[in-house]
């Protein structure tokens, strides 16, 4: 039931668990998280939530993904911008050499991949990046 709340944006329903004692890290058997679920449905409220009641906000998944990563590869903006601000890690590897901004290039989110470039600390990845948006931007 609170994987479907965290999915559906039905943040006050996931509120009353979560107060009820339910944990704010909860995964399902994929090793998905209530934070990973709502992200990636763009359930924007509810990944707040879930933020200020301590979520963690790069756990990953079974297959190495962060919520970050998943939001990237959709192309969420708006959420892109929450979980940065509460902290998430913008050049986390998925163990395969995948970074949230290495999902926004592949799958064309530009705005996106333009929010992490500006964030990043990676100097390397500014510089070549400027490169690959500059091409991407012609078509």
């Amino acid at each position: 039931m609170a994987f479907n709340f965290a999915r559906n944006n039905e943040c006050e329903n996931l509120k009353i668990m979560i107060e009820a004692g339910l944990n704010v890290n909860l995964k399902t058997h994929k090793g998905d998280s209530l934070l990973m679920l709502a992200a990636y449905n763009n359930s924007y409220e509810s990944a707040k939530m879930l933020l200020e009641k301590g979520a963690k906000v790069d756990e990953k998944n079974d297959r190495g993904q962060t919520p970050l990563a998943g939001v990237c590869f959709k192309g969420y903006l708006p959420m892109c911008e929450l979980l940065v601000k509460y902290g998430a890690n913008i050049d986390e590897n998925n163990g395969l050499g995948m970074t949230p901004y290495t999902f926004a290039i592949m799958f064309g989110r530009k705005d996106v991949a333009e929010f992490l470039l500006k964030k990043s600390k990676n100097n390397f990845l500014k510089k070549m990046s400027l490169k690959i948006l500059k091409f991407i931007k012609k078509f």
